[in-house]
């Protein structure tokens, strides 16, 4: 995938994510982030778009530090935009770093990852070194917070992603050609799901890996987080 594929689509890229999806993408982001570390954490977004979910951090965890990594120049500014907009008292927190997870430094760890809409862009071996990356910079217990789609379990569902993977890998050129075994490359690293959450009539899901112990939650494979609109 180009560094800039996005550039071709951030001016329509949200509206288009509202127009499909109406607000279960943002719910199933809101969703994960209750999971950030109390606190002062240090957290690590990548892939994060436009900045939306910068704010919907800072409003969860007032005193985080977040480093804010995105491989396309437009979606960066946009981000930036966003925070000097509507949280500029904390633009100070937040680090906008042009780049991908190769742009970590090796001193750097984290107390929680967050890849939302992320990893289901690559195809299963980039997606398996690009996770290793950035598994060595989450310090020991921090959360991964995951927001994405799931296996299609209907027709709709199916034809639906077949649609997004198309336009997709036409405009950004992304490597996946379909959605990735996200579970299983977080799950070859030790982790696993601690609690789960689904939106759009299954077809979307918020759920944090950890180490291995007692699950808090662990959502219906179908159903709809209570009191969430399914779409």
């Amino acid at each position: 995938m180009s560094e800039a594929g996005f550039d071709r689509v951030a001016a329509f890229y949200d509206p288009l994510s509202r127009l499909v999806f109406g607000q279960a993408l943002k719910q199933a982001q809101r969703k994960a982030l209750e999971a950030l570390p109390p606190g002062y954490p240090y957290v690590l977004i990548i892939g994060g778009g436009s900045g939306w979910v910068l704010l919907e951090v800072l409003r969860q965890r007032p005193n985080a530090r977040v480093l804010y990594v995105e491989a396309s120049p437009l979606m960066l500014v946009k981000s930036r935009e966003t925070v000097r907009r509507h949280a500029p008292e904390h633009a100070a927190q937040v680090e906008f770093r042009l780049g991908t997870q190769t742009s970590l430094q090796p001193q750097e760890s984290f107390d929680a990852v967050v890849t939302f809409f992320f990893l289901d862009l690559f195809a299963p071996a980039p997606l398996r070194l690009i996770v290793e990356q950035l598994a060595a910079a989450r310090r020991p217990g921090a959360p991964w917070l995951l927001a994405d789609f799931c296996p299609p379990r209907t027709l709709w569902q199916r034809a639906l992603l077949v649609s997004m993977y198309g336009f997709f890998r036409l405009t950004t050129g992304i490597s996946a050609w379909w959605l990735p075994r996200i579970h299983a490359e977080l799950t070859r690293l030790g982790l696993q799901p601690r609690q789960q959450t689904f939106f759009y009539r299954g077809m979307v899901e918020a759920t944090i890996f950890g180490e291995p112990g007692p699950a808090s939650h662990q959502g219906s494979p179908v159903a709809d987080a209570p009191g969430e609109a399914t779409g």
